[in-house]
């Protein structure tokens, strides 16, 4: 029986570089692009055809950051079929990023380097802004809005003798001192993408407690420091351009530097060969 996957933002970077290897490893599947940009999910599906031209490729038009488009989405779902074996929860959004420019340049040169690179703890910092639900941007977004969405698809994700994953797509900006119960939608603090993916990290947690027992597993998979479009939005272009090289030769002492889209992906594909997801 072929598996249905569903993925969030899956237009580009990571969510792009994920389906292609989905569809590497099983050209048979069922595969669900769910994106927010309409057209570049259109011209995401083309790119996929032309190297799987018999892939059965879908697209669902889902704004996470909405309620009622999480809420319309999940109901064209459910419509559309009977079982949803992955759900890649992988859309996210880092607005307004401002780094500390001294502190990047000062830890450029010093022994902390990989850690500056990895966490961007001390360094990276952005200003959130309230959207139309009312919610705090970051945390509807990469948060909350996919928390609704796997309610509401819990009559095709729990089934009596099926198995399903959710996987989220984490970061290793995810740090407990960046979340606080007292405000979880991170309103009053400048760290609302870290934030979000300790949230994020916590909420597998509780659906593994909650939903294990009825086939539904849940997992957080950091993909590495990648070059997308989110991670370019935090420097000027040049910059990366002259760092570059810098960061290839890190590459060389750790794996967490997989700098492509591609091999950021290879980290969550795996669980398509059936492999157990632990929390």
């Amino acid at each position: 029986m072929e598996k249905v996957i569903l993925v969030t933002g899956a237009n580009s970077g990571i969510g792009l570089a994920l389906c292609e290897r989905l569809l590497c490893e099983d050209s048979r599947l069922q595969l669900c692009l769910a994106c927010r940009n309409m057209q570049r999910a259109e011209a995401a599906r083309s790119a996929l055809l032309t190297s799987h031209p018999d892939a059965h490729i879908d697209l669902l038009h889902l704004d996470v950051g909405s309620v009622r488009s999480v809420l319309h989405a999940a109901h064209k779902v459910k419509a559309r079929y009977n079982r949803l074996d992955y759900l890649y929860l992988n859309a996210g959004i880092m607005p307004n990023p401002q780094i500390d420019i001294k502190a990047f340049f000062k830890g450029l040169f010093s022994s902390n380097v990989v850690k500056m690179f990895a966490t961007a703890e001390g360094l990276l910092t952005q200003q959130d802004r309230v959207n139309k639900d009312g919610l705090q941007e970051v945390f509807a977004t990469n948060l909350f809005g996919h928390f609704v969405l796997v309610r509401e698809l819990d009559s095709i994700l729990c089934q009596a003798g099926q198995t399903s994953r959710v996987v989220w797509t984490s970061s290793s900006n995810a740090r407990r001192s960046a979340f606080s119960l007292e405000d979880v939608q991170h309103r009053l603090g400048t760290e609302p993408y870290a934030s979000s993916k300790y949230a994020s990290d916590l909420i597998s947690l509780a659906l593994n407690r909650h939903n294990n027992s009825q086939g539904l597993y849940s997992s957080v998979i950091c993909p590495g420091l990648v070059m997308t479009n989110l991670t370019y939005g935090i420097l000027p272009s040049f910059f990366w351009t002259l760092i570059m090289p810098i960061m290839y030769l890190i590459r060389i002492f750790t794996h967490t530097f997989t700098l492509t889209p591609y091999n950021g992906a290879g980290a969550l594909s795996p669980w398509i060969r059936g492999q157990s997801i632990t929390v």
